[in-house]
């Protein structure tokens, strides 16, 4: 696999948990200014259309990233108003699941028991979703996640804001870029704390940390040919794996992976 699993600051038990959760907030304005919401929407569309049930159950889930915007597109859509979006995480941001909570949109919920991505069980209805979050596996979890979509033949979509398709010696060049975006974005970041305004602004660990991070995600990032490798032996006539490409900011490109069962 071109991939290599680098670690990235968020996925270490040591680091502070108040501190995870202002790193991955960044990454709900990011996906806007990216515009992948619009790129996510006729995907799952297509993905609701194969589902049993009329609901999304997005794994790994963290600070939300881009579901919120991708449902309020998609229930615009002719008979998906009424679709449910259900966020888990094997480690559930508590705060997250009150800002949901407060919404009081009875088709959002933030469940705050923890939920294993390689073992959702009956709990995950309608199509399983992944934004942003299938390249913090390594590969023997994340096989044996689309495997667990395969086996119980549930539509499913992974997707990330990288192809990785550049090559391995300009991948840290996004370190600097990233630092600085960091700066200019975080006034779109809800809600606010002091303590995101002074860990970007004063004592800048926020936007070494998500130019790290980022950069390292860009490495992690599965690329189409080790997607094959992923998914090898995982096909039946009644299943269907699908994985390409979307544009997105500027020259860069987004992937997805999109298993489709027959209905």
């Amino acid at each position: 696999m071109k991939r290599i699993h680098l670690f990235e600051f968020e996925d270490l038990d040591w680091f502070p948990h108040w501190l995870r959760i202002r790193v991955t907030r960044f990454i709900v304005p990011l996906h806007r200014l990216m515009r992948t919401p619009a790129a996510i929407t006729p995907l799952l569309q297509r993905a609701l259309a194969r589902s049993t049930s009329q609901s999304v159950f997005d794994l790994c889930s963290g600070s939300c990233g881009p579901m919120l915007h991708v449902m309020q597109k998609l229930w615009q859509q002719p008979g998906l108003a009424g679709t449910k979006l259900t966020f888990s995480d094997l480690y559930p941001q508590v705060e997250q699941a009150d800002i949901i909570a407060d919404q009081a949109d009875e088709r959002v919920t933030y469940l705050t028991t923890p939920v294993d991505a390689t073992n959702p069980g009956d709990i995950a209805q309608g199509v399983r979703t992944m934004m942003c979050s299938l390249h913090h596996m390594p590969p023997d979890l994340a096989r044996s996640i689309v495997k667990r979509a395969f086996d119980d033949r549930a539509p499913f979509l992974a997707f990330e804001i990288s192809d990785n398709s550049m090559p391995r010696a300009l991948w840290w060049l996004a370190i600097p870029n990233t630092f600085l975006m960091t700066l200019l974005l975080t006034p779109w970041i809800r809600p606010m704390t002091w303590q995101q305004l002074v860990f970007t602004y004063i004592i800048p660990i926020i936007p070494a940390v998500v130019a790290w991070d980022g950069a390292v995600s860009n490495a992690r990032t599965y690329t189409q040919s080790d997607m094959d490798e992923l998914l090898t032996g995982l096909h039946a006539d009644d299943y269907t794996w699908e994985k390409g490409t979307v544009g997105g900011f500027g020259p860069a490109r987004q992937l997805y992976l999109l298993g489709l069962p027959q209905r």
